[in-house]
């Protein structure tokens, strides 16, 4: 809305309505996206615990000779005794009361506590390719690098949702990788404005649909852009037919 950032000058027919319009809005996409990510993230970290564990052990992401980046895994080990030493559920607490050796309680307990963005770190670090490959398959994408690459736009996406900051009209610094074919529907055309927010709903778009074949994430985002008209979709990167895509059938 706003055309000039010095003298905030602001775009000819802009309105109070329209800046109303476009607050709420932004307040409703967010609480969408939230949804969606949380629904992935559950998804994300129960493979995660399972093939990693099966493939490594239990307390995989306390063995330094599984990763790649010793600095990455030294960060990423940092924040798990962080978010270990403040968290309150119970099976922490208790498995603290219980057992003082190892440092760690195993995968199922200690990944259940900790950020989506340690996540996406611990994933992208884990230098057993094979098993991250086969956790991609899982999700209908054919190399783990994809999967790797949508796991850190969303956490940024996350990351912006959580601190209600704007979405509309954000040019964002991760952008995820987009095949060009996958198993299920998807897009078949390129995407011009690879920094806006459309690349990332596609992937949430996918995944979702992947994961929980139930779920309402498309049909929201469509409601939503319905509701309110008088919103530009281009800033965020939405192409003009963007609904007939397969993907949004």
């Amino acid at each position: 809305m706003e055309e000039e950032h010095v003298t905030h000058r602001f775009k000819p027919g802009s309105s109070f309505m329209t800046a109303m319009s476009l607050y709420s809005f932004d307040n409703e996409l967010r609480a969408i996206l939230f949804r969606a990510i949380q629904q992935i993230e559950i998804a994300l970290r129960t493979k995660m615990i399972h093939a990693f564990s099966m493939s490594s052990g239990a307390f995989w992401f306390a063995n330094d000779s599984l990763f790649s980046n010793m600095q990455i895994y030294e960060h990423c080990l940092s924040h798990i005794r962080q978010e270990l030493a403040r968290s309150r559920e119970d099976f922490i607490v208790e498995h603290r009361q219980r057992y003082s050796c190892p440092e760690f309680p195993p995968a199922w307990k200690t990944m259940e506590v900790i950020s989506f963005g340690t996540l996406s770190k611990l994933f992208c670090n884990f230098a057993d390719k094979r098993t991250k490959k086969s956790i991609a398959r899982e999700f209908g994408l054919p190399q783990h690098l994809y999967l790797e690459s949508w796991m850190k736009a969303i956490a940024v996406l996350r990351n912006v949702c959580a601190h209600h900051a704007r979405v509309w009209n954000r040019r964002f610094p991760v952008r995820p990788q987009l095949p060009r074919k996958l198993e299920n529907a998807w897009i078949t055309r390129p995407v011009p404005d690879s920094d806006k927010l459309y690349p990332i709903l596609t992937t949430l778009a996918y995944w979702t649909d992947r994961i929980y074949p139930a779920a309402t994430f498309k049909q929201d985002l469509v409601r939503l852009i319905e509701k309110y008209p008088i919103v530009d979709i281009a800033a965020m990167g939405i192409p003009k037919d963007w609904e007939n895509e397969p993907l949004w059938k």
